[in-house]
């Protein structure tokens, strides 16, 4: 039986060639000396072709193994882990839209001229405290220097004005909820998807929210289109609701900006505020965490099978919020939205 060459010790493996190579010299065939050294009658060759090349010395086992040190200067290094932090691969003119191990190799080549197997590739990021992640999408028209000013003098003067007048500052936003709304994971036997049976059918509820950084919570869920007269409705509930004035801060929807709400909130300026977020900011409203959380525990999590249970499990789950204040207060606690708590 013939034994792997690979399994020897690189000097082991030198005298084997040494040998082999003498005796071809001595006028054996090669395919008698594989035969009588137990090698591959291609190793033979390959190994006398080195010899003619470069003499005994081009037959010394070169290293095995990864390479010792890296093959990244520090600085070069230092340039991906920036690059990557701080841009997109389409804004480094790359056909690529997320960082993968492949992007990332191709951007070494494009900037360095280094290749390196995407194995390697991995094994640089992990070294550099990078782990794959579900990015948040950003839009491109959200305006930075109008967020500085929100978080620096508009919220400021806005929660100022709320303690002057003795007003309680809501944060309010609406969200649509379907049928087929997925979330989490499911344990199941490896390489076979797990399947979940439920309805084909599609539905969807509504549903608008307020809420307060003492733990307050307003809500309303309704099957219709969301539109103006739906909004004001909501206003009015929330001045019952809250018997006291109130600020309002929502983002700039058409229905919060059109004709008949502008006319109600004039009507109603003693009672309710409206201010509005920059635009493109969602991640600056509390709000949007509510929104979150119902559509991952009480939609994602569920299998309605007609849309009153649908609009059921959206009601139950607000109401059991609605009665833990620690809850709603929690919200707040997200970096992005923690200047409101």
């Amino acid at each position: 039986m013939r034994e792997d060459a690979r399994c020897l010790s690189p000097g082991a493996l030198d005298a084997v060639r040494r040998r082999v190579m003498h005796a071809v010299c001595q006028g054996m065939a090669q395919a008698q000396a594989a035969r009588l050294f137990g090698v591959s009658r291609q190793s033979v060759n390959g190994w006398h072709q080195r010899w003619r090349d470069g003499g005994l010395r081009a037959l010394r086992s070169k290293p095995r193994g990864r390479p010792p040190v890296a093959r990244l200067k520090p600085y070069q290094a230092a340039t991906m882990v920036r690059l990557i932090t701080d841009r997109c691969p389409d804004q480094l003119k790359m056909p690529f839209f997320l960082w993968t191990r492949e992007a990332v190799r191709d951007l070494m080549v494009q900037r360095f001229g280094v290749r390196l197997s995407v194995w390697t590739v991995g094994r640089y990021l992990r070294h550099w405290g990078l782990t794959p992640q579900k990015p948040i999408r950003r839009a491109y028209e959200r305006d930075p220097e109008a967020v500085r000013r929100w978080l620096k003098k508009q919220y400021p003067a806005i929660r100022a004005l709320a303690r002057r007048e003795k007003a309680t500052i809501f944060w309010g936003d609406e969200t649509g909820m379907r049928s087929d709304h997925q979330a989490g994971r499911s344990w199941g036997r490896r390489g076979q998807t797990p399947v979940v049976p439920g309805t084909g059918k599609r539905f969807r509820c509504n549903m608008i929210s307020a809420l307060t950084n003492r733990g307050t919570l307003a809500f309303m869920v309704f099957s219709g289109r969301f539109t103006q007269r739906v909004f004001v409705v909501f206003l009015r509930r929330l001045l019952r609701h809250t018997r006291r004035k109130l600020v309002l801060v929502i983002d700039s929807h058409p229905v919060h900006v059109g004709t008949h709400t502008k006319q109600w909130v004039k009507r109603h300026r003693r009672q309710i505020r409206l201010f509005f977020l920059p635009g493109y900011s969602p991640e600056l409203n509390p709000d949007e965490l509510l929104n979150q959380d119902v559509k991952t525990n009480a939609v994602g999590r569920k299998r309605p099978r007609t849309p009153l249970e649908l609009v059921g499990n959206v009601r139950r789950f607000l109401w059991s919020t609605q009665r833990r204040p620690d809850k709603v207060r929690n919200y707040f606690r997200h970096p992005n939205v923690h200047y409101a708590a």
